[in-house]
């Protein structure tokens, strides 16, 4: 009678472990996504020179393997002269200064559909208001399954 509760219990045991031990056929996805400017329509460039009181069309394409889940853009100064780490350009920086009203901008959109490719494109005007001097563009992506890339761009925001 003491031999059925334990031969049981194993037998479950045994269902368990090769229940959940059993091989997936769907592939982890290891790739990021990825994000350029660096095409006819893609905007800011590096270095470009952007005017307070007008508005632009900042685009971005992006892309993925499986699927896309969200994008963002963020413009934030850079008169502390700070780098982020995928900048390939050397702009000329003007003096290091305090920001006094500095342009701050960030916002999160979600891709509907998470399709495959994707083009950013958001209008935005540059409040007149604004200290000018050196900002940053940054644009970041994240797909269905986590993996975020980011690029970062250097701007001028003049008069």
């Amino acid at each position: 009678m003491k031999t059925y509760p334990k031969l049981l219990l194993m037998l479950l045991s045994t269902i368990s472990l090769l229940a959940c031990s059993s091989s997936d056929d769907n592939e982890v996805d290891k790739d990021k996504p990825t994000i350029s400017v660096n095409y006819a329509g893609g905007f800011p460039r590096s270095c470009e020179i952007l005017e307070r009181g007008q508005t632009y069309t900042f685009k971005a394409q992006v892309a993925d393997n499986v699927a896309l889940a969200s994008y963002s853009l963020d413009i934030h100064h850079n008169f502390d002269h700070h780098t982020h780490d995928d900048q390939g350009a050397q702009c000329n920086l003007e003096a290091i200064k305090q920001a006094v009203n500095p342009m701050i901008f960030m916002k999160n959109y979600t891709i509907e559909g998470g399709g495959t490719s994707y083009e950013i494109n958001i209008d935005l005007t540059i409040p007149e208001d604004i200290d000018t001097g050196d900002y940053h563009c940054q644009y970041s992506v994240t797909d269905q399954t986590g993996w975020q890339s980011r690029t970062s761009i250097d701007i001028k925001i003049i008069d």
